[in-house]
C-alpha cells in the first residue's frame, strides 16, 4: 500500500509543471493562486489532527517565514517553465539533491559525502548541455535563460528545504508545517507580486481550473502522500521512485505540450538524472549521530510544496 501511495503522490507532483504551463498565467500569479487554493484543504487537514501539533509559536512563525523562500523558488521555477518547457525545467529543478549537501556543509557543518562533490561537475556539464549551447535546434523560447532559472530554482529549493527542516525539528505531521509555509508563500507573493508585469488577481478560465488542480493535486495531495509513504520504504526504493517525478514531467511535456528536445539536451538530461540518481542513492550528507531529525535527501524531490517542491 505504501508503494501505491508513493507512486500516486509522485504522479501528482510530476503533473505540476504541466498544470503550470496549461494555466497560461504569469509566474507570480501561478505561485499566489496555487498557494491560496491549497490553504483551505491544508487548514482542514491540520484542524482534524491539530492536537498532535505541539510546535511552539516561534517554530510556526519560522515555518511561515520559510514561505518567502518557497514563493521565490516557485516563481523562478514557473518562469523557467515558460522559457524552456515543463520537462527540462523539472529536470533542472531536481539538481537540489546535489546542492542541498553542499549547503548543509556550508551552513550547518554537516558532512557532505564524496559522492555529492564528485557528481557536481557531471551535473553541471549536463546543465550546460540542456541550455543547448547556442544550437538552433535547442528546445525552448529562451533555452539559456530557462536553464539558468531552472538551476537557480534548484538552489533556492535547497535553501527552502534547510530552512523548512529547521522550523520542524519535532517532526510533527506534515500538514501543519506545510500549511504555515504555504500561507507564508501566499503572503510573500501578494507583497512583491507587482514586480511581475503579468501579475493579476483576476480569475480566468480555464487557467484557474488548472491552478486548482495544481494546488489540490500537487501542493496538497502529492506532498502529503509522499511525506507519508516515502519514509516507510527502503532508501533504495525511495531513490528510484523519486526519479519517476522528473521523467513523468518530461514524458507528459512531450505528449501534452509537444515539447521536442534536441539530442544535446537529451544528453544533458541523461547526465543530470544520472548524477542526481547517484547522489540520491548514496546520500548527500552524513548527519551527526545526535541529529536524528535530518530528512534523508533520498526522500526529497522537486515537490514544490512544493517542495512541496515544487
Amino acid at each position: 500500500m505504501n508503494h501505491f501511495i508513493a507512486v500516486v503522490g509522485i504522479v501528482f507532483i510530476g503533473l505540476s509543471p504541466i498544470w503550470v504551463a496549461l494555466a497560461g498565467v504569469s509566474p507570480a500569479t501561478a505561485t499566489l493562486f496555487r498557494s491560496l487554493y491549497a490553504l483551505p484543504a491544508l487548514a482542514l487537514i491540520w484542524y482534524i489532527g491539530r492536537k498532535s501539533d505541539g510546535r511552539s509559536l516561534r517554530a510556526r512563525s519560522l515555518a511561515v517565514a520559510t514561505g518567502f523562500l518557497l514563493a521565490l523558488d516557485l516563481t523562478v521555477w514557473h518562469q523557467s517553465i515558460a522559457y524552456i518547457g515543463a520537462g527540462l525545467s523539472t529536470i533542472l529543478g531536481n539538481t537540489q539533491v546535489v546542492f542541498v549537501g553542499v549547503l548543509a556543509w556550508l551552513l550547518h557543518r554537516e558532512r557532505p559525502t564524496k559522492t555529492a562533490f564528485q557528481m557536481i561537475p557531471i551535473v553541471l556539464i549536463g546543465v550546460a548541455c540542456i541550455s543547448g549551447l547556442g544550437q538552433e535546434d535547442a528546445y525552448g523560447e529562451r533555452p539559456f535563460a530557462g536553464t539558468v532559472l531552472g538551476l537557480a530554482s534548484g538552489l533556492l529549493y535547497s535553501f527552502f528545504l534547510l530552512a523548512f527542516r529547521a522550523s520542524n525539528r519535532t517532526l510533527v505531521r506534515p500538514a501543519g508545517p506545510l500549511l504555515d509555509a504555504t500561507a507564508g508563500a501566499a503572503i510573500s507573493t501578494l507583497a512583491v507580486g507587482g514586480v511581475d508585469p503579468g501579475f493579476s488577481l483576476a480569475p480566468t478560465w480555464p487557467g484557474h481550473g488548472y491552478l486548482v488542480a495544481l494546488a489540490l493535486g500537487s501542493q496538497v495531495a502529492g506532498w502529503l502522500m509522499i511525506t507519508y509513504a516515502l519514509p516507510r520504504l527502503a532508501a533504495l526504493e525511495t531513490s528510484l521512485l523519486m526519479l519517476l517525478q522528473p521523467m513523468i514531467s518530461l514524458v507528459l511535456g512531450a505528449l501534452a505540450l509537444g515539447e521536442r528536445i534536441s539530442w544535446l539536451q537529451g544528453l544533458g538530461i541523461l547526465l543530470v538524472i544520472s548524477g542526481v540518481a547517484y547522489v540520491s542513492m548514496k546520500g548527500a550528507t552524513r548527519p551527526a549521530k545526535e541529529d536524528s531529525l535530518w530528512i534523508s535527501n533520498s526522500t526529497i524531490s522537486k515537490t514544490r510544496v512544493s517542495n512541496s517542491s515544487a
